[in-house]
């Protein structure tokens, strides 16, 4: 019942919220808050906002700009214009003009007609923004800002925000955490050989707390956004992202940004006074999605209305749907990516609940960002667990009637084989076998080498909890991760064998990066604040990452495998000048390698260097291989 009625409150709030015709304009907002001329598409669609607009009449008067239609709507709030932007048009203020003529009464019976005029200045700007090309040569590590670090206790909470509460004692409510932490601490990423950061979702969520399972939830994971044009305040506002931003670029780091189209916070200004009601996916009663990815790639034997309810139901009732088939939002949220590039200059994209989206919407989405920065990389969160069903929502080699064109899953076929391969015994089909067998679909997709890889994120169980806190187990997961195709991430802690499982809630995996708050006992940003395991797991990682920096073989060569034998799993990486050889065992005891069966990759060379342990081995006919091993060869002639 409370599902239903909140989602009738957001329906109906465009029925009441209209005004009495006729009276005095203003203009509230306008998004995009600024544009940008040089743009390959020269088309530009305004959304204005403010009371008794919609029957002004508008004129803009700059000089290659020109106001091709004024698109009135249901909601007289609203206004949107559609402009072209000539591609020799220069930076500066455009003023836009709105005009109405409003009755003023003279007397007790008497009226006049009196011209109202409103002009609302809006920035040209030149582009000043190049995005970094981010790919397989990368290592991405994921943060949730608001657990990593605080470095302005200022910002921590604001009372005039829906929520204005923060209390680190409190696992669901806001803990502090800032983009300056994340600034304060940018040469521990390079140091750990990161090339790019990830951060979970920055936009503005004025969200209130919602009532989730037994407790009060703030929505700190940021996932619900109220204002697509603002920098969450609590994290430090739209200057200290640029800030963070131009830092990071600074010390050789990229950014890539978590983008949401599916759906808003409950708390979002444009769902307090809607602009038409099918602004929103609209149902009779509440209905939600089916989580179910079948539905969708499911082209032989799907219906309809799984289909459609698996599409434009609700992520949950606290997320109101967007109805990206209706042209104004389409046009809003793709505005907005592109705006975003050029406003803050991020590298990359994150797309959440990729599956959820309207998928042709998705594809002019990412042809747009295409289209402006070609090799931007767009990757796309598709929890899924088959092989087919990832490849379907990527550009793919399967003969399907639709044709997605992301470039990039977040790959959980890859990273379930890889926690399912150390938790079982090597056997047919089991152990590293998972891992043999993911990689042999690889040629569902038309590049692989883009998927981004990884162990856990901010929704799974921390790895080295799934794996039983074993270290040997931890290093072949990540040792494998760090030399298999793709594009590593690293969800933050992970190198200090953060754990946990998700019990009772999301936030078991979320805790603060110890070392990040100034009353914080312990700092895990330094060696002397790590445990000697935790040492090791950090050297580990760092080891491979900053060696695969600088290799070739590693980043962009190809991936060659061989069918694992005896609990032990062989592959190599290699280009005309370089390979490279891993060696995995899951044996429980050293075995003795023969290594003829890899004449392919190995003949030719006489001996190698073991990265690991910096050992040069002059013999390569067999290789002591220790048990539970992650080993890591360069070949050399």
């Amino acid at each position: 019942m409370k599902k239903n009625l909140l989602f009738w409150i957001i329906v109906l709030s465009i029925f009441h919220s209209f005004s009495p015709f006729g009276q005095t304009p203003s203009v509230q907002r306008i998004n995009p808050t600024n544009w940008y001329v040089g743009m390959k598409n020269p088309k530009l669609q305004l959304l204005v906002y403010g009371k008794n607009i919609g029957d002004c009449e508008v004129k803009i008067n700059y000089q290659g700009v020109s106001l091709d239609k004024v698109n009135k709507v249901e909601n007289p709030n609203y206004l949107f214009l559609d402009l072209t932007i000539a591609p020799d048009t220069k930076a500066g203020q455009m003023d836009i003009e709105l005009s109405k003529t409003i009755k003023i009464q003279k007397g007790k019976k008497k009226f006049i007609d009196q011209i109202v005029k409103i002009t609302q200045p809006f920035q040209l700007q030149n582009r000043t923004k190049k995005p970094q090309v981010v790919d397989s040569k990368d290592f991405i590590y994921l943060i949730l800002p608001d657990r990593f670090s605080n470095g302005d206790p200022s910002n921590d909470k604001f009372a005039d925000m829906a929520d204005t509460q923060a209390d680190r004692t409190n696992p669901y409510l806001r803990h502090g955490g800032d983009l300056l932490g994340i600034q304060n601490h940018l040469d521990y990423f390079t140091e750990l050989g990161v090339t790019a950061l990830w951060l979970n979702p920055v936009i503005e969520n004025d969200q209130p707390q919602t009532k989730e399972g037994d407790a009060m939830r703030s929505a700190y994971h940021g996932y619900g956004f109220t204002d697509q044009y603002n920098v969450d305040r609590r994290l430090g506002g739209n200057e200290a992202y640029k800030k963070l931003i131009d830092a990071a670029h600074t010390k050789g780091l990229k950014i890539i940004q978590d983008a949401v189209y599916n759906h808003v916070g409950i708390n979002h200004w444009i769902l307090k006074d809607l602009p038409m009601k099918n602004w929103l996916n609209q149902w009779d009663t509440y209905t939600n999605t089916s989580y179910r990815d079948e539905p969708v790639v499911d082209i032989t034997h799907g219906n309809k209305s799984d289909f459609n309810v698996m599409q434009n139901g609700w992520f949950v009732p606290f997320l109101p749907d967007l109805n990206q088939k209706n042209e104004f939002v389409a046009n809003y949220l793709l505005q907005h990516a592109l705006w975003t590039v050029e406003n803050f200059g991020i590298d990359g994209w994150r797309v959440d609940t990729y599956q959820y989206n309207d998928l042709p919407f998705m594809n002019r989405v990412n042809d747009a960002l295409e289209a402006e920065y070609p090799k931007m990389l767009i990757t796309g969160e598709n929890s899924v667990q088959s092989m087919y069903s990832q490849a379907y929502y990527v550009k793919n080699n399967i003969n399907t009637p639709f044709k997605s064109n992301l470039p990039s899953p977040n790959d959980f076929v890859l990273a379930s084989a890889i926690n399912d391969a150390l938790k079982e015994d090597f056997n047919w089909g089991k152990g590293f076998n998972r891992l043999y067998s993911t990689l042999a679909a690889d040629a569902l997709y038309q590049d692989a080498n883009l998927n981004m890889t990884f162990v856990d994120n901010h929704d799974q169980d921390r790895y080295f909890s799934v794996i039983g806190e074993d270290l040997n187990k931890y290093k072949l997961g990540l040792g494998f991760l760090l030399t298999t195709r793709g594009i590593p991430h690293l969800y933050y802690g992970t190198e200090n064998l953060t754990k946990n499982f998700k019990n009772p809630s999301d936030a078991e995996v979320r805790k603060d990066f110890e070392g990040g708050w100034a009353d914080d006992k312990v700092n895990k940003f330094l060696a002397s604040g790590r445990t000697e395991k935790e040492n090791e797991a950090f050297e580990f990682v760092k080891k491979i990452a900053n060696y695969r920096k600088n290799s070739e073989a590693i980043t962009t060569g190809k991936l060659t495998q061989y069918l694992p034998q005896d609990g032990i799993y062989v592959y190599f990486r290699h280009t005309t000048d370089k390979t490279v050889m891993v060696i995995m065992s899951q044996s429980k005891e050293e075995k003795t390698l023969d290594t003829k069966r890899f004449a392919e990759n190995i003949g030719g060379f006489s001996s190698a260097k073991n990265i690991m342990t910096d050992a040069t081995i002059s013999d390569l006919k067999s290789l002591k291989i220790p048990a539970m091993s992650f080993t890591l060869l360069e070949l050399q002639k």
